[in-house]
């Protein structure tokens, strides 16, 4: 088959534009061939409870979905009733980046925060934590946090501990969603149930995609007490995998082993590395703490569309002109060098 795209091409605009992983890709191949039973009661998807069970405790329960959106939305109607509401940060990608998913297809009401770096607190919490019992306002049920944050902040144990006890004492369930979770644990060089299951999370969104899988999420319950019905909207919502043992095989590969670290290390090194190269580049503002595979920066005039030619990347504000450069785990140092060299020439070229 003739390639329709440049294989050496590369991009800073996500993380999901990588390809797979080898050794995911050899865990798909070895899946196939065969009959095995269909939706999930394959030997691939029995055995991935003891790989959940290892990275987030016995208790832990693992339901693979095809993609984010739904792993969120999955998780979080299960733990609200129609009456209830979910707190989150006004930049939380369930607010800003699933097209009302939550809203339109979830019927699950969003109480939204401002936070200066996108992290939630015991305090900011309260903001949206108030009108229990009153029958004119959406019943917080639910606190939803994202490690690491949109704005490519880390919440370290001792945050997230701090959030999970106070929302626990207002009543209130927490759902974590885990899209780069590989990466906070990575960042801290903690295990990935320090920012779980030990802090105190009821139910997790666990990502795989962004870090090396073909496709799949996984819906992860930590507290069996948190989360009702899990198998039935997962199929409801149109999440049942008939061939689910080839995303169970590709959770296999990526959590037996080290590969989801190997790979999480990866791409916050090149972030580091990227930030490094630029900081003290004159015309390059850096506007966000880097840590963990993103960077946030603004660059003057149109230099930034004429860097977008050659290197794709995102506008995040188009207003202060702020775009957002996303390593990989397949990004490597030749990557980042070239990118941060394109950045300094069309720099050059637009000095007076």
């Amino acid at each position: 088959m003739t390639l329709r795209h440049d294989p050496e091409l590369r991009s800073f605009a996500s993380d999901n534009y990588a390809g797979v992983h080898p050794e995911i890709l050899q865990a798909i191949a070895e899946a196939n061939g065969g009959h095995l039973i269909a939706y999930g009661d394959d030997v691939y998807t029995t055995s991935l409870r003891e790989v959940f069970q290892r990275h987030f405790g016995e208790r832990a329960r693992a339901w693979p979905v095809f993609n984010g959106t739904a792993a969120n939305v999955v998780s979080l109607r299960a733990m609200t009733a129609p009456w209830e509401a979910v707190i989150c940060a006004e930049t939380a990608h369930i607010h800003t980046d699933e097209g009302g998913a939550p809203e339109v297809a979830g019927g699950i009401k969003l109480l939204t925060v401002p936070t200066p770096d996108g992290r939630l607190t015991p305090e900011l919490i309260d903001r949206q934590a108030w009108g229990f019992g009153d029958v004119h306002r959406a019943q917080p049920r639910v606190v939803s946090i994202s490690n690491t944050t949109e704005l490519g902040t880390v919440y370290t144990p001792e945050q997230i501990t701090a959030i999970c006890a106070h929302a626990h004492d207002l009543g209130l369930l927490v759902h974590l969603d885990g899209s780069r979770l590989t990466n906070a644990a990575a960042a801290l060089d903690v295990p990935m149930r320090a920012l779980t299951t030990d802090a105190g999370v009821d139910v997790l969104s666990f990502g795989g995609t962004k870090i090396g899988m073909l496709y799949g999420e996984a819906v992860v319950v930590l507290n069996p007490e948190a989360a009702n019905g899990i198998d039935y909207i997962r199929k409801t919502f149109m999440q049942l995998s008939s061939k689910m043992r080839f995303v169970s095989a590709q959770f296999e590969a990526l959590l037996s082993g080290d590969l989801w670290l190997r790979n999480a290390r990866q791409a916050n090194a090149m972030g580091r590395r990227l930030a490094e190269a630029l900081r003290e580049v004159p015309g390059v503002e850096v506007t966000r703490p880097v840590e963990a595979n993103a960077v946030f920066a603004v660059l003057p005039g149109d230099v930034a569309e004429r860097v977008r030619k050659r290197f794709r990347f995102y506008t995040w504000n188009e207003a202060t002109g702020e775009v957002r450069w996303m390593c990989a785990f397949d990004t490597t140092e030749a990557d980042v060098d070239a990118f941060a060299a394109a950045i300094r020439e069309e720099l050059g070229a637009a000095a007076p």
